[in-house]
């Protein structure tokens, strides 16, 4: 006789810097591996969390999604509090925790991901915000950033933009949003799509901020795309600067078990 599994989504906010990464390593600590470990110890048995989106070591979340299988009902809060009092000595937090049914699949049901990187660009660096800012003391010019950026914006072949190691089956990607704004001595770039290949948005960014100090012009980061080359890429920005920022789902997806959905 098959146990009864009921599925709860997490959202979970973490400082990417001490970990190898969301998912787990043999190197290092992963941020999967803490939350884990966190929710065995009141679920009494191993569990396996399936995530959104895998950030590498040094990228942070402020909106992961997860999900976990547990084989008794919970109370939401208690999961979500259970599972903070284990890692409070770590800069992770379950946000917030919800029933789903069997049918969503934190990966699999998203339709869209978001993310955010920041760059600091003054002539000192950062002090507060060390580690979760790529410091650029030369000038940019936001809005030829933006400019290019837009060249980006597409259904492409984005081999240019894609990690050696990359295991993506295929480099077609496309990109709805790449935005980038000045807010004060910050530059943010966001980007959206249904999914990335491995070090897309860094090098994305690390190549339009080569346009945005004048090194490159908004013709040169299209040409770069065009290539469909990792050559052609500009240099890569660092993981400290990066945020995965949300996950977009259909309404269908998050329905709580016992919920129907409107016809």
């Amino acid at each position: 006789m098959e146990t009864e599994t009921h599925r709860y989504m997490l959202v979970v906010e973490y400082d990417g810097a001490p970990f190898t990464g969301w998912q787990r390593q043999e190197n290092g600590l992963a941020v999967q591996q803490l939350v884990e470990e966190a929710i065995e110890v009141f679920a009494g048995r191993p569990v396996r969390l399936h995530c959104a989106g895998r950030t590498d070591s040094g990228v942070h979340a402020l909106h992961q999604v997860v999900h976990v299988d547990l084989d008794r009902p919970m109370r939401v809060d208690k999961i979500r509090d259970a599972t903070n009092a284990q890692m409070r000595d770590h800069p992770v937090v379950v946000r917030e925790a919800r029933e789903v049914t069997q049918a969503f699949h934190a990966r699999l049901s998203a339709v869209r991901r978001h993310y955010l990187y920041r760059i600091l660009n003054r002539p000192a660096p950062a002090s507060v915000d060390r580690g979760r800012v790529w410091h650029v003391r030369q000038r940019i010019d936001a809005e030829v950033m933006h400019e290019a950026a837009q060249r980006l914006v597409g259904h492409y072949d984005f081999t240019t933009f894609r990690a050696t190691q990359c295991q993506g089956r295929t480099p077609w990607k496309t990109l709805e949003r790449l935005d980038v704004t000045r807010e004060g001595d910050e530059i943010h770039i966001r980007a959206a799509s249904r999914s990335f290949l491995h070090h897309q948005v860094r090098s994305m960014v690390g190549t339009l901020a080569q346009a945005g100090i004048g090194r490159w012009r908004v013709q040169d980061v299209a040409d770069a795309l065009h290539a469909r080359d990792r050559r052609a890429c500009g240099p890569v920005a660092p993981a400290h600067g990066l945020y995965f920022t949300g996950v977009d789902y259909p309404a269908e997806a998050l329905v709580s078990p016992g919920e129907t959905t409107k016809p």
